[in-house]
């Protein structure tokens, strides 16, 4: 992978919350690339950092340290005023479509809003310009009169979707998009972020709990746990040799449809130590079976070209 090639490049991101004397560790030098015109996953228990960041690669939460590069330009020190021109090429879509839209604004309005800060198309224009964009991701010129209360979570999701794309963005952070919706949705968004992306040429940083939907979408997937990456790798190649105990952890624990089908006997076993309290060397070693004297004393670094893992068994 060439740089040109590369859109979105994260390194050694941080954000801490202070809490009293004490900090929450929600993000602790994170760095990943992301392939022009492809998917990279996010995936990992709840609280391990996922949403934090991407809402910090957004610039919803100021970073504490580290680089934000969008087309090679770092954004991560920029202030609201020069954060303005990348707006229009980042975008987010949110997890909950009940409380991302503003429910005293009709549909068009929502839309349109970002048309206005960006001076995207004349006033006489803006019309047709929403139209098109609700016939885009499945809604009629029907819809753009109507408020979000008017609306089922997946059309408002849907609305979420084409809000996104009113400044043609070049990349979407998409926070766990489906995970609100019904599972005969959830297929049919996926689908059309899909075919957005194949005729818009989008990127995504996708974030999700379901690893399977994970899979189908995404190139590369990460796996977050305690505010660290510690597996990067292709998405398929994660399912065939997940190395890190936490990766296979969570795929022996993703359902599948045969219950005869065994996945070995790795099992996430404890809950996540509180991010206030991270364990010493390595974080997932309060929970591993296979965890050595080195772990508590170390923290593996993520190592390796095609396949990255953060492990002091392949270390």
């Amino acid at each position: 992978m060439s740089d040109k090639d590369i859109v979105l490049q994260v390194k050694n991101l941080v954000k801490y919350f202070p809490v009293k004397r004490q900090s929450i560790k929600a993000v602790d030098d994170v760095s990943f690339s992301v392939e022009r015109g492809t998917t990279l996953g996010l995936v990992g228990e709840s609280g391990c950092g996922k949403s934090t960041t991407a809402r910090s690669i957004i610039r919803l939460y100021k970073p504490d340290s580290g680089d934000i590069l969008i087309d090679g330009e770092d954004i991560s020190g920029l202030s609201r005023k020069q954060l303005l021109p990348y707006r229009k090429k980042m975008q987010m879509i949110f997890q909950d479509p009940y409380s991302s839209l503003n429910e005293r604004m009709t549909v068009s309005d929502i839309i349109s809003e970002s048309l206005l800060v960006h001076n995207i198309c004349a006033p006489k224009d803006r019309k047709d310009h929403v139209i098109s964009l609700l016939n885009k991701v499945g809604l009629s010129a029907g819809h753009a009169n109507r408020y979000p209360h008017e609306f089922s979570g997946g059309q408002r999701q849907r609305i979420g979707i084409a809000r996104a794309l009113a400044v043609q963005p070049e990349i979407i952070l998409c926070d766990e998009p489906i995970s609100a919706l019904d599972v005969s949705i959830q297929a049919q968004v996926i689908n059309m972020l899909e075919d957005l992306q194949s005729e818009l040429g989008l990127t995504y940083l996708f974030i999700a709990h379901d690893l399977s939907m994970v899979r189908h979408i995404s190139k590369q997937m990460g796996v977050m746990y305690l505010g660290k990456i510690i597996e990067l790798v292709d998405s398929e190649e994660l399912y065939k040799n997940p190395l890190h105990p936490y990766s296979k952890g969570l795929l022996a624990a993703n359902p599948t449809q045969d219950p005869r089908i065994t996945k070995g006997d790795i099992l996430l076993k404890g809950d996540v130590p509180s991010p206030l309290d991270v364990p010493s060397g390595c974080r997932f070693r309060t929970r591993c079976n296979y965890a050595k004297p080195i772990c508590s004393e170390i923290e593996p670094e993520l190592k390796g070209t095609d396949h990255q893992v953060a492990c002091h068994l392949y270390q």
